[in-house]
């Protein structure tokens, strides 16, 4: 497994964490196997807003004796007292909502917890002046609940309730369809997309990704937007390559479930290849580094996507990524202008422009 930090908080976080949409329909003893299995194996990470309410016992009594070495995120706003997953804004709903998942998931601390699903403006109208962020906000002061995170799908809400400056976790819907306007979920333009991806990456807000396949419509021809279908590890691969990302949450439920996840770390990285989106780039990201690698090897051993990734970080003012690049072996001033990079670049980008743009930026 590998880990990425996030710097508001310090935690140590898995890359592939769990998204548990579904696992309530899984029979308990199948749930809780594929639950320890994935603890076994170094998932450390969960999100929390799931179909029905069986998820939490099945959590508790999977990993209860565990719960140290597991983050949590759990969602205000998420109502689970008729079974299964419904949306209130109604305050004594939320609190019985949050005590009973605090009971079934058998602790007494929550390690995000996270302003629900909030895609309008009058959402967080709603949960501001009903109560629930205060009450979020009181739980923290508590120590019940660590950090605050946010769950959105549309970047300019989202980056209003990130201007508060209370957010050290944002769950957003990162995906190659939705990024690329093609999905229910593919809200704001990509270069908006990206932009808010950049902006937590600077501030040290982590990004957990749901809906990584677009609900699996990524992973079948008949539904890709890119004519054909793109596989799980190529999905993760996208996702984590955007700034920002420290894990990804893919559903799961069962054991078999979880081993193809993890065997994104065994495959190639021709298996986790995604440049065949370049072909159906929108014009506002014509052009524009996604870091995606697939120009490599260079011959002259530059990184050209983390060179590209730590230059847009720094102008997004990230104040590490200076010296991020410069622990780099290989810098931007390096490059011969052979070309071959270019010629492989699925998304058009000029690297050798770029480069000299880099290398005097970074003087």
């Amino acid at each position: 497994m590998d880990y990425r930090i996030n710097r508001r908080t310090g935690d140590k976080i898995s890359v592939i964490g769990l998204g548990t949409s579904y696992i309530a329909d899984a029979p308990e003893k199948e749930a809780i196997e594929a639950l320890q299995y994935a603890h076994a194996h170094g998932i450390n990470y969960a999100d929390l807003a799931t179909a029905g309410a069986k998820t939490f016992e099945y959590y508790g009594k999977a990993l209860g004796n565990v719960r140290k070495e597991m983050f949590y995120q759990v969602h205000f706003g998420a109502d689970y007292s008729k079974g299964e997953y419904g949306w209130s804004t109604d305050l004594g709903t939320v609190k019985r909502s949050i005590d009973f998942q605090l009971k079934a998931l058998k602790t007494d601390y929550i390690d995000y917890g996270f302003i629900h699903c909030i895609d309008e403006e009058k959402d967080f109208f709603d949960y501001e002046q009903g109560g629930i962020l205060q009450y979020l906000k009181d739980m923290k002061k508590q120590g019940v609940v660590r950090h605050i995170g946010l769950s959105s799908h549309t970047p300019p809400v989202a980056n209003k309730i990130l201007d508060l400056g209370i957010v050290d976790m944002f769950m957003f819907s990162i995906n190659a369809g939705y990024d690329y306007q093609h999905g229910e979920f593919a809200k704001g333009s990509a270069s908006e997309r990206m932009e808010l991806y950049k902006r937590c990456e600077s501030e040290g807000i982590g990004i957990s990704v749901m809906k990584p396949f677009s609900g699996g419509q990524l992973l079948d021809a008949k539904t890709s937007p890119f004519g054909e279908a793109l596989t799980l590890y190529q999905c993760i691969q996208y996702a984590l390559d955007k700034p920002g990302v420290l894990t990804v949450l893919p559903g799961i439920s069962s054991v078999e479930d979880v081993k193809k996840l993890l065997k994104f770390f065994e495959v190639s990285p021709e298996e986790r290849d995604y440049s065949v989106i370049g072909s159906f780039t929108p014009k506002d990201m014509t052009g524009t580094c996604v870091y995606c690698n697939h120009c490599q090897p260079c011959p002259m051993g530059l990184d050209i996507g983390l060179i590209n990734k730590y230059y847009d970080l720094a102008q997004a003012g990230d104040e590490m990524a200076r010296d991020h690049y410069q622990k780099l072996d290989v810098h931007a001033e390096d490059c011969v202008k052979c070309g071959h990079c270019e010629s492989r670049c699925p998304f058009h980008v000029k690297q050798e422009a770029r480069m000299e743009e880099i290398a005097e930026y970074f003087k």
